[in-house]
């Protein structure tokens, strides 16, 4: 066999196996999503989620509290309003007695060193369930919609959120959000994270569920990413690297492991961050459930396959079980 031929020799061993990885997977790179609803008790499990619950405010402290002892450093927050009054323009998104405001202040009360972000969208609080403010057609305005994106998104920070993160995919609201934070002084004190290619998946049904998000009539397609879309993921990195975002997201991850890799390349100073959303953490469950594999050994090596990839920055479902395993 020829010299070149043999590679075992140099990870014959854990440690350097270890070593043939480029960078590793750390608890700093996990940013844990969680749903916060208006009702302050609440604790509501969300079956398509395993594991996941709809929090009040007021159960955040026992909640995140051994979370945080194990180390975790930041969350995302995502506001699950379902005892107010919604409109066409997601009136309660910034609403300072809503959950994500509230939220916002309780956890940099309870725990000062968690760097909390903030998804920005108004599915979640507009009466027809869609991103934004719609045309009597029932088409996307996306002009009205960018600016009231970058109010909501505003008043997060204003509310103190370390960074926020418009999921919405409007064309423009990144340099409106900037801009707008320039504006009220917080350019330089609130870190904007951008969904930047974000995909029309099948894999958001249990998000979905959990959020109370779903269109009441028609669907995303025509503001979210075509699956096949490469050409469209890598422009839209580009565009919002120009327009001033601080991290660039790809959504999902682990269908899009080719457009993190490009993201990577088109946009290589910016911290690269990618969402393993609620299908893919339902199905490594779903598999685990079935016997297919071992639920930790799974979970590793989609998460790494992310790393891998170029991710520095991963939403996973799982960083409570990661803060536990990556003690071991």
């Amino acid at each position: 066999m020829d010299i070149s031929s043999i590679l075992q020799g140099g990870y014959q061993h854990p440690l350097s196996r270890s070593w043939q990885g480029r960078r590793a997977l750390t608890k700093s790179m996990l940013m844990y999503p969680i749903f916060i609803t208006d009702d302050p008790e609440a604790r509501v499990e969300i079956p398509s989620l395993p594991g996941q619950c709809r929090w009040g405010v007021n159960k955040l402290e026992g909640f995140l509290g051994p979370l945080v002892k194990k180390g975790l450093k930041s969350v995302i927050l995502f506001g699950v309003p379902l005892n107010c009054q919604k409109d066409g323009r997601g009136t309660p998104a910034d609403d300072l007695t809503g959950p994500v405001i509230l939220a916002i202040k309780k956890i940099k009360e309870l725990f000062p060193s968690v760097y909390i972000a903030c998804d920005v969208c108004l599915c979640e609080y507009t009466d027809h369930g869609h991103c934004g403010l719609l045309h009597d057609d029932g088409t996307i305005n996306t002009g009205p919609s960018v600016e009231r994106i970058a109010e909501v998104a505003v008043n997060y920070a204003k509310a103190g959120a370390h960074c926020v993160a418009p999921s919405d995919m409007m064309d423009g609201r990144i340099k409106a959000i900037k801009r707008g934070l320039i504006d009220a002084g917080l350019g330089n004190k609130c870190t904007l994270m951008s969904y930047s290619a974000k995909f029309a998946s099948a894999l958001y049904g249990p998000f979905r569920d959990a959020a109370g998000s779903a269109p009441s009539f028609g669907d995303r397609k025509c503001y979210q990413l075509p699956p096949t879309a490469k050409g469209l993921a890598r422009r839209a990195i580009q565009r919002d690297a120009t327009e001033g975002a601080d991290i660039i997201m790809v959504k999902p991850a682990l269908p899009y492991l080719d457009i993190i890799s490009d993201a990577a390349s088109i946009a290589p100073d910016h911290p690269l961050a990618c969402y393993q959303v609620s299908g893919e953490f339902a199905m490594v469950h779903a598999g685990a459930k079935a016997g297919v594999y071992d639920l930790r050994t799974m979970a590793f090596e989609t998460v790494e396959s992310m790393v891998r990839a170029g991710a520095t920055l991963i939403l996973s479902y799982f960083t409570p079980e990661f803060l536990d395993w990556l003690e071991l």
